[in-house]
C-alpha cells in the first residue's frame, strides 16, 4: 500500500512538473512575442517617419556592373538527389579555390553550409557546370525557381522599389531584359545568352550526412563568360555624362575571384573601374558593396584601384572578417562566426575604418581623387551596424538601420507583411559598444529600439581624432527563410538610399 502511495505521488509530481514546465515555456514564448511586437512596432515607426514630400525629385542612383539568370535550389535535396552517397570528411583545403570536379566542388559545399557562411565559387569546369546545372532542371519543377541575378541589377530594382531613379550598367539578353523593370534605364550591349548561376539554398537546421547548417545561406557556383570582363563599364561611363547621379554604387566585382584572365587582363579592367570613379565629381557619393573574396590577389588591386575612391563601403559579417585580414595582415579569413558578438563586429569596423583614413591621409595629397571613407554598413543575420561620419553628407543613419533590418526580414520571408510569430530574435536587450573593458553599453528598448550614439575614434601617429555616429538595429530573424541569395544587396541598397 506505502509503494502504491509513493507511485501516486512520483506520477503526481511528474505531472506536476511537466505542467509546470509547459506554462513557464508558454510564458517565454508569449514574452518573446510581445518583445518582438515591441520592437517592430518602433523600427515600423521609424520607417514611417521616412516619408518624402511629393514635391522632392526622387534620388538619382547609378549602379554596375553585369547581370545573370538565378537557377535556385533546395541544396539538401539537390545533394540528396545527385550526391546521396558522396558525402565527403570535412577539408578545408578546397574552401579557397576554384572547382574543377565534383570531389572539389562537394568538399568546398561542405566546408561553408557546416560554418553557414555564404560562399560564391567558380567552377572552371564547363563541362561539370553544365552537368549540375541539367541536374538541377530535372528536378521536380516546383522545386527550382528561376530569378534575375546579378549584384547591380538586385540592387537597381531595390533601389527602385525605394523610390529612386535608376540607371544600371549591364548587358543582357533579349531574354532577361523583360525581367529589369522598364523604368531602369540600361546602359549595356544586348547578349545572345546570359551568364548562369546555380543557387543551392539551404535553411537553418538542414542537414546534409553529419553536417547541420547553423543558419539560412546559399552557396553559389558560377561559369560565367561574360560578368568577369566587367564588359558594361564603358557603357556606364559614357552614361554618366549625361545622367549626374548623385550616387554611383560599384558591384559584382567579385565574379573576377579565381577566373582565369590573360596576364594584365583583370588589373586593365579595374583601372577602367577606377577611371569612372575618379571622373565623377566630388558631389557625387560613391559607394562599393563587398561580396565573397578569397583571391588575395584580387583583394589588394581592389584596395588599390576601388578602396581609395569610394566614400561608403557595404559587406557582412564574413566579408568585414576579411577584409580587415587583409589591410591588417596581407592574408584571407575564409568562414568566420556567423553570429558575431555586436562588440567584435563594431571592433572590426572601427579597425577597417582607421587603416582606410590612415591611408588617406597619407597618400590624398599626391592623389587629389582619393576620397575619405564617410560610411561603412555591416548586415549580419541578428543586426545591421552603421557607421557615418558626424557631418557629412550622409543623413539619417538611425532610419537607414531601421530600414535595412525591416527589408532583410521581408525580403529573406518573401513577404511585405511582418508577422511577430514568424520571427526569431537572437539579441539580447543591451549589448557592448566595444570588446574593451568598460565599453558602454546600449540598451535596445520600446523607447529606443535602434541605438545610436557618437565617438570619437584616434588615429594615425598623432592620434588625430573623428567624430562618428554608430547605429545598431536588430534584425526581426525571418523563422522560415524561403530566399537568402541576394538578400545583403537588397539589405544594402534599403540602407543607402534613405542616407541620401
Amino acid at each position: 500500500m506505502g509503494a502504491l502511495r509513493y507511485m501516486g505521488w512520483i506520477t503526481g509530481c511528474s505531472v506536476f512538473t511537466a505542467l509546470l514546465s509547459i506554462i513557464w515555456q508558454a510564458f517565454l514564448t508569449l514574452q518573446a512575442l510581445n518583445r518582438t511586437t515591441v520592437l517592430l512596432t518602433g523600427l515600423l515607426a521609424i520607417e514611417g517617419g521616412l516619408k518624402k514630400s511629393t514635391d522632392e525629385p526622387a534620388p538619382k542612383i547609378a549602379v554596375g556592373y553585369g547581370a545573370c539568370t538565378d537557377l535556385q535550389i533546395n541544396a539538401t535535396e539537390f545533394l540528396e538527389t545527385f550526391y546521396k552517397m558522396r558525402v565527403p570528411e570535412l577539408n578545408t583545403d578546397f574552401a579557397a579555390k576554384n572547382v574543377n570536379n565534383e570531389n572539389e566542388f562537394l568538399q568546398s559545399f561542405a566546408y561553408y553550409f557546416k560554418n553557414g557562411a555564404a560562399a560564391e565559387r567558380v567552377i572552371s569546369n564547363s563541362t561539370l557546370f553544365n552537368q549540375l546545372i541539367t541536374n538541377a532542371k530535372i528536378m521536380d519543377k516546383e522545386r527550382i525557381q528561376w530569378y534575375m541575378g546579378g549584384n547591380a541589377p538586385l540592387m537597381a530594382v531595390r533601389f527602385l522599389i525605394e523610390g529612386a531613379d535608376v540607371l544600371l550598367g549591364a548587358h543582357m539578353s533579349k531574354k532577361l531584359r523583360p525581367l529589369l523593370p522598364k523604368e531602369i534605364r540600361l546602359a549595356g550591349d544586348e547578349i545572345p545568352n546570359d551568364d548562369i548561376h546555380l543557387i543551392l539554398e539551404y535553411k537553418a537546421g538542414d542537414k546534409w550526412g553529419p553536417y547541420e547548417a547553423p543558419r539560412a545561406n546559399r552557396y553559389i557556383l558560377h561559369n560565367d563568360k561574360n560578368n568577369p570582363h566587367l564588359r558594361a563599364v564603358e557603357h556606364l561611363t559614357d552614361a554618366l555624362k549625361k545622367y549626374k547621379p548623385q550616387l554611383l554604387v560599384v558591384s559584382g566585382l567579385q565574379m573576377m575571384d579565381m577566373f582565369k584572365f590573360s596576364p594584365g587582363v583583370r588589373e586593365a579592367r579595374l583601372r577602367q573601374v577606377q577611371s569612372q570613379l575618379t571622373s565623377q565629381p566630388p558631389g557625387t557619393l560613391q559607394h562599393f558593396e563587398l561580396a565573397s573574396y578569397v583571391e588575395l590577389e584580387l583583394l589588394h588591386q581592389l584596395r588599390q584601384y576601388v578602396l581609395p575612391y569610394v566614400d561608403s563601403l557595404g559587406m557582412n559579417e564574413q566579408e568585414l572578417s576579411n577584409l580587415r585580414q587583409v589591410l591588417e595582415n596581407g592574408r584571407t579569413t575564409l568562414a568566420t562566426d556567423w553570429n558575431p558578438r555586436i562588440a567584435n563586429t563594431l571592433d572590426q569596423m572601427r579597425q577597417v575604418f582607421i587603416h582606410l583614413l590612415e591611408d588617406y591621409n597619407v597618400r590624398h595629397k599626391s592623389d587629389s581623387h582619393r576620397r575619405m571613407l564617410s560610411r561603412m554598413h555591416v548586415h549580419t543575420l541578428a543586426y545591421q551596424a552603421i557607421l557615418t561620419v558626424a557631418n557629412s553628407r550622409w543623413k539619417n543613419t538611425r532610419a537607414a538601420a531601421a530600414k535595412a533590418a525591416l527589408t532583410a526580414h521581408r525580403y529573406v520571408c518573401k513577404s511585405q507583411f511582418i508577422n511577430p510569430e514568424a520571427v526569431t530574435l537572437v539579441l539580447d536587450d543591451s549589448f557592448a559598444t566595444s570588446a574593451q573593458e568598460q565599453a558602454p553599453r546600449m540598451r535596445i528598448s520600446a523607447a529606443n529600439p535602434v541605438p545610436c550614439w557618437q565617438e570619437f575614434i584616434q588615429y594615425g601617429v598623432e592620434l588625430q581624432k573623428i567624430e562618428v555616429e554608430i547605429c545598431v538595429a536588430p534584425v526581426l530573424i525571418c523563422r522560415v527563410a524561403k530566399k537568402t541569395a541576394g538578400a545583403g544587396d537588397n539589405i544594402s541598397a534599403s540602407g543607402l538610399v534613405v542616407q541620401l
